[in-house]
């Protein structure tokens, strides 16, 4: 069952390639009205990136190398803080 795409705001994501992600907002382009995502990388000087929704949670295309072996292009990351 697919959530509610507002509740993605906020979450970490590891694409298929292993850098993680974090989902910003979700935008629409002007000229075509493409539902997109802003999402910013966690790593190196943290760039600014937008792509397509349906591109952003569809499955790893079949002749992509896949060194993580998850099933979508972005998987969701649980981060949850260990107190000791």
């Amino acid at each position: 069952m697919m959530r509610d795409i507002s509740e993605l705001k906020g979450k970490i994501f590891r694409h298929f390639k292993g850098d993680l992600y974090l989902l910003e907002d979700f935008v629409i382009n002007s000229e075509t009205q493409e539902k997109m995502v802003l999402y910013r990388a966690l790593y190196g000087e943290c760039g600014l990136f937008v792509r397509p929704y349906k591109m952003f949670i569809e499955e790893v295309p079949k002749n992509k190398v896949n060194p993580t072996g998850q099933r979508y292009r972005f998987q969701e990351i649980i981060v949850e803080s260990k107190n000791i």
